[in-house]
């Protein structure tokens, strides 16, 4: 398939920056067959893609303007209410990392493959010293699935001012 056909999501709530870009297009370059497994899903209405819009940027930018067809999937059997939920539902993080069971395997392979391993707890107690003169608080936020994209924006917005992690469930 050519990559022109495709059109990046323009409700694609989820963003990639910098460093886990250059590891996106890098594991494209070496592990071609995790595209088969885990294909672009897209619209075949409007060629809009609902999942992979990422992977079909790092395509893009890796210069490749033709893909293997294994690499995308149509998503027609989905009606538009079905569509709309699989861009959020694709994206949701719903497990955790077992760290325990992480430390087994190679710290250098999971930072080139995309995992961010967790701080040791003396960087993060460092982190909180320095802050001591800030009030920190724990704010949970609950919302109807709909406004995600609101909801990131804003937090987006408070990230100027303040420290936030955020974390799914």
């Amino acid at each position: 398939m050519k990559t022109a056909k495709l059109k990046v999501g323009k409700s694609n709530p989820r963003q990639i920056k910098d460093d886990r870009f250059e590891k996106l297009k890098k594991s494209i370059q070496e592990f071609p067959k995790m595209m088969e497994l885990r294909p672009i899903v897209y619209d075949p209405d409007t060629m809009e893609v609902l999942g992979g819009n990422m992977r079909l940027r790092a395509i893009k930018d890796l210069g490749m303007s033709e893909i293997p067809d294994t690499w995308v999937r149509s998503a027609a059997e989905l009606t538009d209410e079905e569509r709309k939920r699989f861009i959020i539902a694709d994206n949701v993080p719903f497990g955790e990392w077992d760290d325990d069971l992480l430390k087994s395997w190679d710290p250098g392979e999971l930072e080139d493959w995309g995992i961010d391993l967790e701080e040791p707890e003396e960087t993060h107690k460092e982190k909180t010293e320095q802050l001591t003169d800030f009030k920190r608080a724990h704010v949970l936020i609950s919302y109807d699935p709909d406004r995600h994209i609101e909801v990131m924006e804003a937090i987006e917005l408070l990230r100027e001012f303040c420290e936030i992690e955020t974390a799914s469930n």
